[in-house]
């Protein structure tokens, strides 16, 4: 017979049931932000046949003009962050965005379906600074990692099935339809995170104890983050990789249907669904090796993993934008993605575990900020750019050429992340 469960077991039970909810439903809100991020891509064709746009204005919508008012008001919003309630933060910055998404289906041309995007950048600045802050006070660091990328399962999976939706919905009712069903059922998770998700204690899952009664301000996120070197690798790394998988994201179905005569629906339904699968199990069992590597060998091991990881990833992805061939393109896409994505999770809880707990928020909007200032800001603009520089000489195949350029630069990244992890490695010897 079994002897009764104790009430600090009870309770301790409860309590990880409580993490696991937060986690998942910060995740979920996580999800609808890239849907709501990156619904233009599979809308793309059709919104410029539409509004009559160019390659260049629709790289603006969902790069820099989108990337200026997120990364921006990031630090704004992660000032307040790291002082008040960081719940009701994330749970209004997802209606916010939500109802902008939904929004953008009204529009009638570039300005006004800008001016939506924007609106959706604004809210989207409140999401993720909070969200690594509460995830990084619930999990200690060397369960870090996995904690985190369940969290940025949101980007794969967002992605994935703002695609699959996307496609399907625009191609039997418009794109119009589309951004409605994408953004509007963001209301809802709203009002539940309002609802359900605690607020916990800052650094409760640290040995350093949280000043509570310390009030850092931005400035000091700023001198603490640019006096660490390996942090300062690691945003390096980060913003390089976004530039190239924005680039990619913003453009990637378009390159599928002008190069290789893809449709919507074959993209929505036969290569989202695997992609979505592959990015969730690249981001579950990376986060799961970085733990691991951290207990067996330190923390400076999550960076050196990222860097083996995509060193593999990138004569795949290489292969994906030379190939001639659909399915030889579709198959190096699958595996580029398995190693190429597993990065998030482990430059997540990096940052956050060399951040000062008081400000975790602040490091996570300046890594952001820096990440999207450039990754996004940048990368769709210049594959855009570069495209409609290039289509004169190479008409449809203008895309494949610009993104290839892109994808060329990813040693930099590599060197970064190693270096990351050299700078880690010393300064653990040193303690």
């Amino acid at each position: 017979m079994s002897s009764p469960t104790s009430l600090p077991e009870v309770q301790a039970t409860f309590a990880a049931k409580r993490r696991a909810l937060t986690v998942l439903l910060l995740t979920l809100a996580y999800f609808f932000s890239y849907m709501d991020r990156q619904i233009l891509a599979i809308l793309n064709e059709d919104i410029i046949r539409d509004l009559h746009l160019s390659d260049a204005q629709m790289a603006m919508l969902g790069g820099l003009a989108f990337a200026i008012f997120y990364a921006g008001l990031g630090i704004p919003v992660a000032w307040l962050a790291d002082r008040s309630n960081r719940v009701r933060i994330i749970a209004i910055a997802l209606a916010v965005w939500s109802a902008f998404t939904a929004l953008g289906g009204l529009a009638q041309n570039f300005w006004q379906l800008l001016g939506a995007r924007i609106g959706v950048g604004i809210g989207e600045a409140g999401s993720s600074p909070p969200s690594h802050s509460i995830i990084a006070d619930l999990y200690p660091p060397e369960k870090r990692a996995s904690a985190l990328s369940i969290y940025s399962l949101g980007v794969g999976l967002g992605a994935a099935f703002g695609t699959i939706i996307g496609g399907v919905v625009a191609t039997h009712y418009g794109w119009r339809v589309a951004m409605y069903v994408i953004g509007l059922p963001g209301l809802l998770l709203a009002l539940i995170i309002w609802l359900v998700v605690p607020e916990p204690k800052r650094g409760m899952s640290d040995a350093q104890v949280a000043m509570e009664d310390a009030k850092p301000t931005v400035a000091d996120g700023f001198a603490t983050l640019f006096s660490n070197r390996a942090a300062l690798h690691v945003i390096a790394g980060f913003t390089l990789t976004s530039m190239i998988g924005y680039g990619h994201t913003a453009f990637g179905p378009a390159y599928l249907m002008r190069s290789f005569g893809l449709t919507k629906l074959d993209i929505a339904l036969k290569i989202a669904p695997m992609a979505a699968v592959i990015l969730g199990f690249a981001a579950v069992a990376s986060g799961r090796l970085a733990d691991q590597l951290t207990r067996s060998r330190g923390l400076y091991a999550q960076a050196w993993m990222v860097a083996v990881l995509k060193s593999i990833a990138l004569p795949f992805t290489i292969t994906f934008y030379l190939a001639s061939t659909t399915q030889f393109a579709v198959t190096a896409y699958f595996v580029a993605i398995l190693f190429s994505t597993a990065y998030l999770g482990a430059t997540f809880s990096l940052i956050q575990s060399e951040a000062p707990v008081r400000l975790r928020a602040t490091w996570a909007a300046i890594t952001l900020l820096i990440n999207n200032m450039i990754g996004l800001g940048l990368g769709p603009v210049a594959v855009g750019a570069i495209s409609d520089v290039l289509k004169p000489t190479y008409g449809t195949e203008s895309l494949r050429y610009a993104m290839f350029t892109f994808a060329a630069i990813t040693p930099w990244a590599i060197f970064h992340y190693w270096r990351a992890g050299v700078l880690l490695k010393r300064a653990s010897a040193r303690r």
